[in-house]
Parts: structure tokens; C-alpha cells; sequence
């Protein structure tokens, strides 16, 4: 748990939902030391041997792609993160109602992504840097950002007193070109 007692001078926050809520507890003039400082995408991912091909778009053919009794495998949507966007964007596309009760639910991204790898599930829904470091699988196609909210990795600096030299790295070249290898959008 973060406090206004934290030896941290900077925090990096997940969503900017878990970021309004700490940082106005924490101390009143922190909130002008916040913002985005990346963002990462939501891909669809099969094992890397698989033939399957999928155009993400509206109503797309997800649960026929998934087989006699494959699952769909995803962070939990009541949750962690990650899940929340798969389901929001597959609710947009309209296609949650097919795949809703043929889920493969674990506890983490990371989870979900492995049970691909492994061959468990036939598709996953992942952050695209996940999906990068994972040589077991392929990135069949992103969802749009407009079919679920923006993934976005804030910073804040939970000291006022406390001189922002690290958010300022965040925003550095270096920063950007490190995050940007890795598959993040550095925002600036």
C-alpha cells in the first residue's frame, strides 16, 4: 500500500482510475505532478505454429476460431486490468456474448499469455509487450483503442518536497527509446 509515509519520492501506476484515487489521498498538490507517461496496446495471440488467420473488426468470427471446445484465454475481467480491456473490447465488437462462457481465466497477463504459448488455449488477448517477449506465440491482430478504454501507465511524484528527477527521465529521449524497444508508446 502506498501512504503519504512512503520513502518513494515517484510512483509509476497501471491505470490512471488506481492513480486518481491514491495520489489525491496522498497529498493535495501532487495531482499536478501526474500523467501518462506510456501506453501499450491489446492484441489477440495464437501459438506461433497455428495457421489460424482473424480480421479483428465487428462481430468477428472469434468463438469459430476457437474450436470444438478451445477456450479463450484472458486475465480475470473482474479483476486485473488487462481482463477489463479484453472484455470491453470484445463487448464493443460485439462478439463477448459467443466467447463469454468459453474463457480460460487466470489471475494475470502473463498467465493468460502462457497458456497459449503452451498450446492450452487456441487464442489469448494480451497487451502487445507481452506479446512481444513471448517467442511461443504470434500476434494475430490489435483491437482498436476506441473499442475499449486507453491502456496507459501514469507516474506521479507522491512527495512535493521531493525533486521530480525521475518523472523527468520518464520523459527523456533515453526514457522513450528504451520504452519504445520494448513495445510501449512513450507519451510526451
Amino acid at each position: 500500500m502506498v501512504r503519504r509515509t512512503s520513502p518513494w519520492a515517484t510512483g509509476v501506476l497501471m491505470a490512471m482510475t488506481l492513480a486518481a484515487i491514491l495520489v489525491p489521498a496522498l497529498a493535495s498538490d501532487s495531482a499536478r505532478d501526474i500523467g501518462d507517461v506510456l501506453a501499450t496496446r491489446l492484441v489477440l495471440i495464437a501459438p506461433r505454429a497455428a495457421t489460424t488467420t482473424l480480421r479483428i473488426e465487428p462481430k468477428f468470427a472469434i468463438a469459430a476460431a476457437l474450436g470444438d471446445g478451445g477456450r479463450l484465454s484472458l486475465a480475470d475481467p473482474q479483476s486485473v486490468p488487462a481482463g477489463r480491456y479484453a472484455k470491453a473490447a470484445l463487448e464493443s465488437l460485439g462478439v463477448w456474448p459467443s466467447v463469454a462462457s468459453r474463457l480460460a481465466v487466470s489471475d494475470n497477463v502473463r498467465t493468460a499469455m502462457n497458456f497459449v504459448a503452451r498450446g492450452e488455449a487456441p487464442l489469448g488477448v494480451v497487451y502487445e509487450t507481452d506479446a512481444r517477449l513471448e517467442p511461443a506465440v504470434k500476434v494475430l491482430g490489435v483491437f482498436p483503442e476506441s473499442a475499449h478504454p486507453p491502456i496507459r501507465y501514469a507516474a506521479a511524484r507522491l512527495r512535493a518536497a521531493v525533486p521530480s528527477t525521475f518523472l523527468e527521465f520518464l520523459a527523456s529521449t533515453e526514457a522513450h527509446e528504451v520504452f519504445s524497444r520494448a513495445g510501449f508508446t512513450p507519451i510526451r
